[in-house]
């Protein structure tokens, strides 16, 4: 299999990542990316976009989505309203018809990538109602009577936060990845990519703090890779340097700026009575 995919000079993508990305390419069909949040799963749409050169469509999902919206919308409200006040557009149905994601991706000249982001937001049945739409590239406008197919089949992404099960059916139509969060290596050169100026002495004593609050036992919200990023940009900000994130030498329980890292209350109180009984067995 050809490799298209293997990251860009901003998103730094694992080998089994980029695996997966072109598996489903050559394979046509949608890239399922599931891995807890700040992983950058809506990201690497993005990322494939530019890396390929392709556009990118974008569906952002609710609990409130339906599957009908990324198709199209008919607005029966407002045409019969139109038809009390005498307007001429009432004679032309598609007047009120309003296209969806879907069908903005299907009659794309080129092909282009459609990111479903967070599919697990909505309604369990919404996978299956998209099911067949996206098997076979194409639907049925009922009001027109008119059939919307693919003129050729875009790159489909569609990320979950595994917040509900996705049925089995759909699952079987989609080439599956899971983002690990990323390790201590992966981790350094994320931060280098964001920060190329940064000192590495900032980056193992930022690291070595951000791992040890990840893997504090009980947090009820571990810091992503996201929030790590944020927590550094501030780090830099604030000329705070890596001696001060040496959190055993450091008077402070928290590390400066937790902030960016920790957030809620519960694990704020349980990080610093974990630290605090460190401090007092040792």
């Amino acid at each position: 299999m050809e490799e298209i995919f293997s990251g860009t000079d901003t998103y730094i993508s694992t080998e089994s990542l980029s695996v997966a990305v072109n598996a489903a390419v050559t394979l046509e069909r949608p890239l399922l990316i599931k891995g807890e949040p700040g992983t950058g799963k809506t990201m690497l749409a993005e990322e494939v976009s530019k890396a390929l050169g392709k556009s990118l469509i974008r569906w952002h999902i609710k609990s409130t989505t339906k599957a009908q919206q990324g198709l199209y919308e008919y607005d029966a409200v407002s045409r019969l309203r139109d038809s009390q006040l005498g307007d001429s557009r009432v004679k032309d149905i598609k007047n009120y018809i309003y296209r969806g994601v879907l069908w903005d991706a299907f009659t794309s000249d080129e092909k282009p990538v459609l990111l479903i982001d967070e599919i697990d937001k909505a309604d369990i049945e919404f996978p299956n109602d998209l099911l067949l739409e996206l098997d076979r590239m194409e639907f049925h406008v009922y009001e027109t009577k008119e059939n919307v197919i693919a003129k050729q089949r875009p790159i489909v992404i569609i990320t979950s936060n595994n917040e509900k099960d996705l049925p089995d059916a759909f699952l079987r139509r989609c080439f599956f990845h899971y983002i690990n969060f990323p390790d201590h290596d992966t981790m350094t050169a994320i931060v280098g990519v964001h920060f190329p100026k940064i000192k590495k002495i900032l980056v193992d004593s930022a690291l070595k703090t951000f791992f040890e609050v990840r893997e504090t036992p009980g947090l009820k919200k571990k810091p992503s890779t996201s929030e790590l990023l944020d927590w550094i940009k501030l780090l830099l900000a604030e000329d705070i340097g890596p001696e001060a994130l040496r959190m055993k030498d450091s008077k402070n329980a928290l590390p400066p700026l937790y902030g960016a890292i920790l957030k809620n209350e519960s694990d704020v109180h349980m990080f610093e009575r974990l630290v605090f009984m460190t401090r007092q067995n040792n």
